[in-house]
Protein backbone atom coordinates (compact mmCIF):
# COMPACT_ATOMS: atom_id res chain seq x y z
CA UNK A 1 0.00 0.00 0.00
CA UNK A 2 1.54 3.60 -0.86
CA UNK A 3 2.35 5.67 1.92
CA UNK A 4 -0.01 8.63 1.45
CA UNK A 5 1.49 11.87 2.71
CA UNK A 6 0.65 15.37 3.39
CA UNK A 7 4.11 16.96 2.50
CA UNK A 8 3.82 19.72 0.18
CA UNK A 9 5.64 17.76 -2.38
CA UNK A 10 3.21 15.26 -2.91
CA UNK A 11 1.03 17.71 -4.92
CA UNK A 12 -2.46 18.08 -6.02
CA UNK A 13 -4.44 16.37 -7.82
CA UNK A 14 -2.79 14.92 -11.28
CA UNK A 15 -3.92 14.42 -14.64
CA UNK A 16 -2.47 16.09 -17.77
CA UNK A 17 -1.02 19.18 -17.56
CA UNK A 18 -1.84 18.81 -13.75
CA UNK A 19 0.64 18.39 -10.61
CA UNK A 20 0.06 14.49 -9.92
CA UNK A 21 -0.30 13.30 -6.20
CA UNK A 22 2.59 11.07 -5.00
CA UNK A 23 3.28 8.71 -3.13
CA UNK A 24 5.98 5.90 -2.55
CA UNK A 25 5.28 2.24 -1.88
CA UNK A 26 8.38 0.01 -0.27
CA UNK A 27 9.37 -2.35 -3.33
CA UNK A 28 7.90 -5.86 -3.55
CA UNK A 29 8.61 -9.12 -5.56
CA UNK A 30 6.07 -7.81 -7.64
CA UNK A 31 7.86 -4.90 -8.56
CA UNK A 32 10.31 -6.76 -11.02
CA UNK A 33 8.34 -5.57 -14.23
CA UNK A 34 9.24 -1.84 -13.22
CA UNK A 35 12.78 -2.76 -13.56
CA UNK A 36 11.71 -3.94 -16.72
CA UNK A 37 9.59 -1.62 -17.82
CA UNK A 38 13.19 0.84 -16.89
CA UNK A 39 15.20 -1.08 -19.19
CA UNK A 40 14.88 0.49 -22.43
CA UNK A 41 17.42 2.42 -24.82
CA UNK A 42 15.85 5.81 -23.86
CA UNK A 43 15.55 5.14 -20.02
CA UNK A 44 19.14 4.23 -19.58
CA UNK A 45 20.53 6.24 -22.09
CA UNK A 46 22.37 8.41 -19.32
CA UNK A 47 23.30 4.86 -17.81
CA UNK A 48 24.95 2.78 -19.84
CA UNK A 49 22.44 0.92 -21.41
CA UNK A 50 19.72 -1.54 -20.85
CA UNK A 51 20.69 -4.48 -18.77
CA UNK A 52 20.72 -8.38 -19.30
CA UNK A 53 18.20 -10.37 -17.59
CA UNK A 54 20.50 -11.41 -15.11
CA UNK A 55 21.47 -7.80 -14.18
CA UNK A 56 17.99 -7.16 -14.15
CA UNK A 57 17.28 -10.35 -11.55
CA UNK A 58 20.41 -8.97 -9.50
CA UNK A 59 19.12 -5.37 -9.21
CA UNK A 60 16.02 -7.16 -7.91
CA UNK A 61 17.46 -9.31 -5.22
CA UNK A 62 19.25 -5.57 -3.97
CA UNK A 63 16.43 -3.87 -4.38
CA UNK A 64 14.18 -6.15 -2.19
CA UNK A 65 17.38 -6.05 0.47
CA UNK A 66 17.33 -2.43 0.55
CA UNK A 67 14.54 -2.85 3.17
CA UNK A 68 16.02 -1.02 6.48
CA UNK A 69 15.33 2.40 6.21
CA UNK A 70 18.73 3.26 8.06
CA UNK A 71 21.13 1.44 5.50
CA UNK A 72 18.72 2.23 2.42
CA UNK A 73 15.19 1.80 0.94
CA UNK A 74 13.76 1.21 -2.75
CA UNK A 75 10.28 2.55 -3.13
CA UNK A 76 7.92 2.34 -6.07
CA UNK A 77 6.74 6.37 -7.22
CA UNK A 78 3.21 5.98 -7.22
CA UNK A 79 0.21 8.40 -7.78
CA UNK A 80 -2.07 8.80 -5.71
CA UNK A 81 -5.46 8.04 -5.05
CA UNK A 82 -4.94 4.49 -6.34
CA UNK A 83 -1.25 3.43 -6.34
CA UNK A 84 -0.53 3.75 -10.23
CA UNK A 85 3.55 2.72 -9.97
CA UNK A 86 5.30 5.59 -12.39
CA UNK A 87 8.71 4.77 -11.80
CA UNK A 88 11.36 4.33 -8.99
CA UNK A 89 13.59 6.31 -6.25
CA UNK A 90 15.01 4.76 -3.25
CA UNK A 91 18.45 5.74 -0.88
CA UNK A 92 21.38 3.61 0.10
CA UNK A 93 24.54 3.99 2.16
CA UNK A 94 28.37 4.72 0.81
CA UNK A 95 31.55 5.79 1.04
CA UNK A 96 32.12 9.20 -0.70
CA UNK A 97 35.67 10.27 -0.20
CA UNK A 98 36.39 8.28 2.91
CA UNK A 99 32.83 9.13 4.34
CA UNK A 100 29.60 7.32 5.06
CA UNK A 101 26.56 9.29 3.00
CA UNK A 102 23.26 8.50 1.44
CA UNK A 103 22.96 8.39 -2.04
CA UNK A 104 20.23 8.45 -3.93
CA UNK A 105 18.58 8.28 -7.90
CA UNK A 106 15.23 7.37 -9.50
CA UNK A 107 13.60 7.07 -12.59
CA UNK A 108 10.34 8.13 -14.07
CA UNK A 109 8.27 6.51 -16.65
CA UNK A 110 8.42 8.52 -20.10
CA UNK A 111 4.34 8.93 -20.19
CA UNK A 112 4.61 10.45 -16.56
CA UNK A 113 7.31 12.68 -16.99
CA UNK A 114 7.61 16.93 -16.93
CA UNK A 115 4.77 16.66 -14.44
CA UNK A 116 7.00 17.10 -11.15
CA UNK A 117 6.78 13.43 -10.88
CA UNK A 118 10.42 12.94 -9.69
CA UNK A 119 11.26 16.10 -8.41
CA UNK A 120 8.14 15.35 -5.79
CA UNK A 121 9.44 11.70 -4.94
CA UNK A 122 12.89 13.23 -4.16
CA UNK A 123 11.46 15.44 -1.92
CA UNK A 124 9.88 12.99 -0.11
CA UNK A 125 12.72 10.74 0.18
CA UNK A 126 15.16 13.15 1.75
CA UNK A 127 12.35 13.56 4.55
CA UNK A 128 12.72 9.86 4.92
CA UNK A 129 16.71 10.10 4.86
CA UNK A 130 16.57 13.03 7.01
CA UNK A 131 14.24 11.04 9.78
CA UNK A 132 17.27 8.86 9.94
CA UNK A 133 19.54 10.80 11.40
CA UNK A 134 22.52 9.16 10.81
CA UNK A 135 24.81 11.06 8.00
CA UNK A 136 25.21 14.24 7.12
CA UNK A 137 24.77 13.98 3.34
CA UNK A 138 22.61 12.81 0.78
CA UNK A 139 24.07 12.78 -2.50
CA UNK A 140 23.15 12.57 -6.35
CA UNK A 141 25.15 11.73 -9.03
CA UNK A 142 23.35 11.90 -12.49
CA UNK A 143 25.26 12.01 -15.97
CA UNK A 144 26.14 15.52 -16.56
CA UNK A 145 24.68 15.62 -20.16
CA UNK A 146 21.04 14.80 -18.20
CA UNK A 147 19.14 18.15 -17.72
CA UNK A 148 16.35 16.48 -16.62
CA UNK A 149 17.81 14.40 -13.85
CA UNK A 150 20.00 17.42 -12.87
CA UNK A 151 17.10 19.86 -12.40
CA UNK A 152 15.29 17.51 -10.21
CA UNK A 153 18.27 17.92 -7.83
CA UNK A 154 18.27 21.61 -7.82
CA UNK A 155 14.76 21.57 -7.03
CA UNK A 156 14.74 18.89 -4.25
CA UNK A 157 17.47 21.19 -2.68
CA UNK A 158 20.44 19.86 -3.31
CA UNK A 159 23.84 21.63 -3.88
CA UNK A 160 26.16 21.24 -7.08
CA UNK A 161 29.67 20.26 -5.83
CA UNK A 162 30.78 20.04 -9.70
CA UNK A 163 31.61 17.15 -11.83
CA UNK A 164 32.96 13.32 -11.12
CA UNK A 165 33.46 9.86 -12.46
CA UNK A 166 31.44 7.37 -10.96
CA UNK A 167 31.30 3.80 -12.14
CA UNK A 168 27.57 2.61 -12.88
CA UNK A 169 26.80 0.16 -13.69
CA UNK A 170 29.99 -1.61 -13.03
CA UNK A 171 32.90 -1.61 -15.43
CA UNK A 172 30.91 1.84 -16.99
CA UNK A 173 32.66 4.93 -16.06
CA UNK A 174 29.85 7.71 -16.35
CA UNK A 175 30.79 11.48 -16.13
CA UNK A 176 28.25 13.21 -13.55
CA UNK A 177 27.32 16.40 -11.55
CA UNK A 178 27.75 15.57 -7.59
CA UNK A 179 24.58 17.22 -5.66
CA UNK A 180 24.59 17.04 -2.39
CA UNK A 181 22.28 18.02 0.52
CA UNK A 182 22.73 18.49 3.94
CA UNK A 183 20.03 16.99 6.36
CA UNK A 184 20.93 19.04 8.84
CA UNK A 185 20.34 22.08 7.28
CA UNK A 186 16.50 22.95 8.45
Amino acid sequence: MPVPTNHPAAGGPGGAGESARVGLRPWTPDDFGLLHRANTPGMTEHLGGPESEERLRDRQERYLAAADPVTGVMYSVVLLPGGTPVGTIGYWERLWEGRPVYETGWNVFPEYQHRGIAARAAALTVDRVRAQRRHRHLHAYPAADNPASNAICRKAGFSLLGECDVEYPPGHMMRCHNWRLDLHAP
